[in-house]
């Protein structure tokens, strides 16, 4: 059984860990995620479910302006041959999210710990990260090492490296920062 997004706040409050969660209609993309934000403080992110040519599956987590290179990324997380994304029906069976809704927080339902968590060092450097809390239709801020104690509580020690390079900033978005 899967773990509901109450159940996973519940837990994150047993580890100590600080959250602040608000609703908003289900979002399924960055760029969806970027028009309704609002004012939420913190790291904005992106995640992607990777597999390896032995079918090891990694979950990526960078942040949202950060580009990585799928056909190199293997090099630095370890994985046999390159990654290709997986299915949605792996997803849902091991982390227990759909598609849409990734999140580093799927780790509470892969008790057997086949997912690697991969973070992102530039992301990390965020005081305060958000996430789906297992549903796209809600974003959970905490601070950066509370997602860490997260991690290993489920079973998951994260691997923080140099996933990518950020995205350059193009000159219609300086306008508006």
């Amino acid at each position: 059984m899967q773990t509901s997004p109450e159940d996973l706040l519940a837990y994150l409050a047993d580890l100590s860990i600080e959250t602040s969660t608000i609703d908003h209609p289900p979002l399924h993309t960055v760029e969806e995620s970027r028009a309704l934000r609002g004012d939420i403080p913190g790291g904005h992110t992106k995640n992607l479910f990777v597999k390896d040519k032995k079918s090891e599956l990694f979950l990526l987590v960078l942040d949202e302006e950060t580009s990585v290179d799928l056909k190199r990324v293997h090099e630095k997380i370890g994985a046999q041959g390159r990654v290709s994304f997986g299915a949605a029906e792996l997803l849902e069976e091991v982390w227990g999210v759909r598609p849409g809704a990734v999140t580093p927080f799927g780790a509470i339902n892969d008790r057997a710990a086949r997912v690697r968590v991969v973070l992102d060092q530039a992301m990390m450097r965020h005081q305060r990260l958000n996430f789906h809390p297992l549903v796209n239709t809600r974003t959970t801020g905490l601070a950066s090492e509370g997602l860490v104690r997260f991690l290993r509580a489920t079973g998951h020690e994260p691997l923080i490296v140099a996933l990518g390079q950020e995205a350059r900033l193009n000159p219609m978005r300086l306008a508006s920062i």
